[in-house]
């Protein structure tokens, strides 16, 4: 199990008094490490939905290691199959001709499933294919041998982080930043680098799915009360020390995981989420870190907050889709404008 696996234990129970408990990832190989799978330039896909904040952590790896030219991607409609789907409702559905409500048209980064050579619809029939009941996304696929190498975000941009060159990435290696440093020299970086992924994975990352998604408003408490918490721990230890970036000076696997869920808080899960306690924007040094963030090259084209409120609000009991914010700047614009927190 992942040391962001969350436990499974009475997970029905639990499920069944209303609290959100995500399940666990079953395809667990490493590039590199696992035979069939070599770490080699063109060979590898991702299945992918943009408006789902896992794998938003893997379009960012993808594009900040400069690996957008030798893996190849497929991406899924944000809204699920409806109950009128002709194999069933609710399932992640690769369809680029399918039309947003948000915007009356087609969105233009939907593509068909391109890698198995079956032009599967659903994602749900990669799996089947190989004997799988799962239907999650990000799935890491090797196009060679027609197998899913991984389908566990954080051990995706683990692997991806660590075989970049092997990979084929376009970024030299002296100019590539290094997500998670191996060597010696490094012992207290990954520490702190862990130490961080478990708490903004805890209460920020599944922290907002266990607010948003509860039915029960004393967990929702909880989990809303835990979210603003650490958000204000992590804008003091910006502040602390005016650093850049959540480690230091420079970018990492923390800054990764973290950024989903802040980039959608203010559009999206401030409302989706019923995480209105205050705005991203009202935390001066979370804000302007947002901001250093989404200039770094290769992640303001990670994703598209058109994608994220069309799947998350698509989903609500009426399926109607906010126009907003508009104020003090649209998003994703007001990314652009870090003094908007001053």
């Amino acid at each position: 199990m992942s040391s962001t696996d969350e436990s499974q234990t009475d997970a029905k129970a639990r499920r069944a008094k209303g609290e959100f408990v995500r399940g666990v990832s079953k395809f667990r190989s490493v590039l590199g490490e696992d035979n069939r799978f070599p770490a080699e330039p063109g060979r590898y896909h991702l299945f992918v939905a943009l408006n789902c904040p896992w794998c938003h952590r893997v379009t960012l790896a993808r594009n900040v290691l400069g690996l957008q030219d030798s893996i190849t991607m497929d991406v899924a409609f944000p809204s699920r199959t409806t109950e009128t789907d002709p194999i069933e409702p609710n399932r992640w559905e690769f369809n680029p001709t399918r039309v947003a409500s948000l915007t009356n048209t087609t969105l233009p980064e939907c593509t068909a499933e391109t890698a198995t050579g079956q032009n599967f619809r659903l994602a749900k029939q990669i799996y089947q294919a190989e004997g799988s009941d799962e239907a999650s996304v990000p799935i890491l696929y090797d196009k060679k041998t027609k197998q899913i190498v991984a389908n566990e975000s954080a051990e995706i941009i683990r692997m991806l982080n660590q075989q970049a060159h092997a990979l084929g990435s376009i970024i030299s290696d002296d100019l590539r930043p290094d997500l998670y440093p191996l060597g010696s020299e490094y012992i207290a970086l990954r520490h702190d680098i862990d130490v961080l992924n478990t708490q903004i994975y805890a209460d920020i990352n599944n922290g907002a799915y266990k607010a948003g998604f509860s039915s029960d408003q004393a967990i929702y408490a909880a989990a809303f009360a835990q979210y603003f918490e650490t958000l204000g721990t992590l804008e003091e230890l910006l502040a602390s020390d005016c650093r850049q970036f959540l480690t230091g000076n420079y970018f990492t696997e923390a800054d990764l995981r973290l950024f989903p869920t802040l980039y959608r808080h203010d559009p999206v899960y401030y409302v989706r989420m019923k995480l209105n306690g205050a705005r991203i924007l009202d935390y001066p040094n979370l804000w302007r870190w947002l901001c250093r963030v989404y200039a770094v090259p290769g992640v303001a084209a990670s994703n598209s907050l058109v994608h994220c409120r069309q799947g998350y609000f698509g989903r609500s009991w009426n399926n109607v889709v906010p126009l907003g914010p508009f104020h003090p700047k649209p998003y994703p614009e007001a990314y652009l404008h870090p003094e908007l927190a001053n």
